[in-house]
């Protein structure tokens, strides 16, 4: 099959890989039919090279149609369409009943201290290969697989691979009270959605931040209040005080994390790490600070007194510093963590309809062959051509 696979620091190559195979009796084999490109794996591009092996399959966002079954498969048949959540989790252990299916106890990667395996990630969660391919094994796949009805094409679904649950989550854990106020810092696919879901949910009045007017556009056009981080400089706080009476908003969702513009210093210690052997730049990474904080220091700034800060940007650091006196002076609760695809499949399901009430139907800005994935990579880091959100199709 054709598969995009890593070859270093901004070097990802689409080629001829082996057919993955049935290899325990629950497993099938989707046949990927749409696959997205996120955030996230910009990380694998630019950060994470140490913890990766050349020939790596990356991605984490696929859908597409069941070709084979494993002889103990009884929820799934050939020819059944199905969304796979990114995180691999077995929804039957301690953590998977409580609805922290990004915790499974079954997949959790116990040697590196990480949680859920995740697909087409890095050693951290598992290594496992990931649906930027033709084909995918799935496994635990009388529970993990999300069954889509056939007819409505594959963009009105396949955001419940990640992008959906992901903002859902976001806006879940930031808790903003009926007609209360939010910021969403960062615009990309999950801050975007996340300022959708707000926005249905209730927030009377929604704040997006980011620094790129392809993206400020593509939000100011469904009722998000705007803010070019660039105009307001270090008075971002200011310009959102003075949306809110002075007081902040009631809750702030960082949706950049580790990719933050500015603060020079922590990203020359990314780039450095990003240049050291694996057997130097791994330790550094899990007990050195070397993420970019400027998006969570400002969303303490940002959030009323007593509000919420909820974390979905991915950081990296083990030892990054946060600003505990003020946090706790302010009496900020903060909420953070990987999405538990499945708690919000029931929520989000009932709203993939013709109504299209999150505005899926339109939400991808750009669509291209799998065979153009390096492109697409590149430009997607560059944030060139308005791009926010990309599906691969093999």
């Amino acid at each position: 099959m054709r598969a995009l696979t890593w070859h270093g620091k901004r070097d990802v190559r689409v080629e001829s890989v082996p057919d993955p195979r049935i290899e325990k009796p629950d497993d099938v084999i989707v046949r990927i039919t749409t696959t997205g490109i996120c955030g996230s794996d910009l990380h694998l591009y630019e950060l994470f090279g140490p913890y990766l092996d050349p020939g790596d399959i990356l991605g984490h966002e696929p859908m597409g149609v069941v070709d084979y079954v494993g002889p103990d498969v009884h929820a799934l048949k050939a020819g059944d369409r199905v969304v796979i959540p990114f995180n691999i989790s077995c929804r039957d252990c301690f953590m998977c009943d409580q609805g922290l299916q990004s915790q499974c106890e079954t997949t959790q990667v116990r040697e590196r201290g990480s949680g859920a395996a995740l697909f087409g990630y890095t050693k951290l969660y598992g290594q496992v290969p990931g649906g930027q391919a033709e084909l995918l094994r799935v496994p635990f796949s009388n529970k993990l697989p999300i069954k889509v009805p056939d007819g409505p094409p594959d963009d009105r679904y396949v955001y419940l691979s990640d992008v959906l649950p992901t903002a859902w989550q976001a806006v879940e854990y930031a808790d903003i009270p009926k007609g209360g106020t939010v910021t969403v810092l960062g615009l990309g696919p999950i801050g975007d959605m996340a300022t959708r879901i707000a926005q249905y949910r209730g927030a009377r009045l929604t704040v997006g931040v980011d620094l790129v007017p392809e993206r400020l556009s593509r939000a100011s056009d469904h009722g998000v209040t705007c803010l070019d981080a660039h105009n307001t400089g270090k008075d971002l706080t200011g310009a959102v005080q003075e949306l809110t009476d002075g007081r902040g908003t009631d809750a702030v969702i960082d949706a950049v994390g580790m990719e933050a513009h500015g603060a020079p210093l922590a990203k020359a210690a990314q780039w450095v790490t990003g240049h050291l052997p694996d057997n130097v730049a791994q330790p550094l990474m899990e007990r050195a600070g070397v993420d970019r904080l400027g998006a969570l220091h400002a969303a303490v700034g940002l959030v009323r007194r007593g509000g919420t800060i909820s974390v979905s940007g991915v950081y990296g650091g083990a030892a990054s510093p946060m600003p505990l006196l003020t946090m706790f002076d302010k009496q900020i609760q903060l909420r953070m963590g990987q999405a538990n695809v499945w708690r919000w499949v029931d929520d989000i399901l009932p709203l993939l309809t013709d109504d299209d009430p999150l505005g899926v139907d339109s939400f991808k800005t750009h669509d291209m062959a799998l065979e153009d994935a390096p492109k697409a990579y590149a430009m997607f880091q560059a944030k060139e051509d308005g791009m926010v959100k990309t599906l691969l199709h093999p």
